[in-house]
C-alpha cells in the first residue's frame, strides 16, 4: 500500500509545505546536465559518461528536444520496509517532457536524478517541482548498498 504525503514527506530533506501532496511528495530541480561522453554497461561493472551541467539562462534551464539528466533538490531516505517510486507531474507530461526512473530500492539514501525526455522545447526554473517520489510497503531480503547509495 502506498503511503500518505505526510509519511513520504519525513523521508525527504529539505521538504515544503506546498511539495506535500496527498499521497507522495514532489521533488524540484537542482540541476540539469547533458551527457557528453559514453557510459557502459558491463556484465561486472559500469560507468556513466561524462555529463556537461546545464546553465540557466535568464532563471530558467532551456531545453530543446533530447535527453537530459535531472538532479533532485531533495535528499531521500528509502525505509527499511518500504520501495520508492519517483512519477512525472502531469505539467512536465502535458509539456511533450517524460521523467523516467527506476526503482528506488529499501535503504537507498541520497539525491537522486531521473532522465528527462523533452519532446518540445520547454522552460523550467531551477527550484521547479517537476516529479513527485512515493513509497510503498514492500517485503524485500537486504536493503540497497550499491554505487549510488548516499549521492549528493
Amino acid at each position: 500500500m502506498f503511503e500518505s504525503g505526510p509519511t513520504v514527506a519525513r523521508h525527504l530533506d529539505p521538504v515544503a509545505d506546498e511539495q506535500i501532496q496527498p499521497n507522495g511528495v514532489d521533488l524540484t530541480v537542482d540541476a540539469v546536465y547533458e551527457q557528453v561522453e559514453p557510459g557502459r554497461i558491463g556484465r561486472d561493472e559500469k560507468s556513466v559518461g561524462e555529463r556537461a551541467e546545464v546553465a540557466p539562462e535568464d532563471g530558467s534551464y532551456r531545453l530543446d528536444p533530447g535527453a537530459y539528466v535531472l538532479k533532485y533538490g531533495e535528499r531521500i531516505t528509502v525505509p527499511d520496509d518500504h520501495v520508492g517510486f519517483v512519477y512525472p507531474r502531469s505539467t512536465l507530461l502535458r509539456n511533450s517532457c517524460m521523467l523516467n526512473t527506476a526503482v528506488w530500492d529499501a535503504g537507498y539514501e541520497g539525491r537522486g536524478e531521473g532522465l528527462l525526455q523533452v519532446g518540445h522545447s520547454i522552460e523550467i526554473e531551477p527550484g521547479a517541482r517537476v516529479a513527485q517520489f512515493v513509497i510503498a510497503a514492500a517485503d524485500h531480503e537486504g536493503r540497497y548498498d550499491g554505487t549510488y547509495h548516499g549521492e549528493s
